[in-house]
């Protein structure tokens, strides 16, 4: 036998084998999630180096260890959403299940798959409910990012990984709290900060994984009775009673359920760093 025609006949039966086990794979997960995966263009992700940093909720300088990760640049966009809706309708502002969203869901767009014209589409997707926005993320391959990865990279200003001693990075975050409609600027309105992540500031709030947990002190967070309906106030042991806007973050979250889709409360995705490192 030929042996040159017969390593190339192997090499197309592995060729044919490996595209069938790659359709077989795109069927799986399409049954799971019809949203493709970020492979299909470029992943727009900045990784946050890991470290310790003392949260406001940190009692006794009990200090909370973040795990490198990567974070969205920039916030899920109308027609981000716009796109997983089209491959998703069971997530239309018209077919969402009630558990899952409450009446404002969606409330801005014109229709199911009509964003309108007064809402731009670059702007960010809000009157999300934290079950959609976990859904979305999952279906991009991500997650949504914990309490501790969102604050420990939005801690960061322009030049600094920790500006939180700074007058100005306290100030300036409560002056965006006072200014109206942010939410309906277009992505990138606002500097990025030390690790290239733009707008963990000034546009809208986001949906963390653990949201929930927000009003346990640091202790009980760790511990194994930690009961997560516990939303008295004095359940926080803060480390710095000047940070209030932190405590203004901290007590939205405190007040908001999953299902809620809030105008000014949207979200971006995370993922761990090694995942992303086994897919290249």
């Amino acid at each position: 036998m030929n042996i040159t025609a017969e390593n190339g006949k192997q090499k197309i039966e592995g060729k044919m084998l490996g595209q069938n086990l790659k359709i077989a794979f795109v069927i799986i997960i399409g049954f799971f999630c019809s949203a493709t995966f970020a492979q299909e263009k470029e992943i727009e992700m900045a990784r946050i180096k890991g470290g310790e940093f003392l949260p406001l909720y940190g009692v006794d300088s009990v200090r909370v260890e973040v795990k490198t990760f990567l974070l969205d640049i920039y916030p899920v966009t109308n027609a981000d959403y716009l796109n997983f809706v089209q491959k998703n309708p069971d997530w239309s502002k018209s077919r969402v299940i009630k558990l899952f969203a409450d009446e404002r869901y969606l409330y801005h767009w014109k229709s199911d798959l009509n964003i309108g014209e007064e809402t731009l589409p670059n702007a960010p997707i809000t009157n999300v409910s934290w079950f959609a926005a976990k859904k979305y993320c999952d279906c991009q391959g991500k997650r949504l990012p914990t309490l501790d990865e969102w604050e420990y990279a939005a801690m960061a200003d322009e030049t600094s990984p920790d500006a939180r001693i700074k007058d100005s990075y306290n100030q300036k975050i409560l002056s965006w709290y006072e200014t109206p409609k942010t939410f309906d600027n277009p992505i990138g309105s606002n500097s990025r900060n030390y690790w290239g992540v733009y707008d963990l500031h000034g546009l809208v709030w986001e949906w963390a994984m653990d949201f929930n947990s927000v009003l346990i002190s640091g202790e009980s967070r760790r511990g194994k009775s930690t009961d997560r309906n516990l939303f008295c106030g004095g359940a926080v042991g803060a480390t710095d009673l000047m940070d209030y806007a932190a405590f203004m973050r901290y007590a939205f979250r405190g007040s908001i359920k999953a299902r809620y889709a809030i105008k000014n409360l949207g979200f971006r995705c995370a993922m761990d760093a090694e995942k992303l490192e086994v897919r290249n």
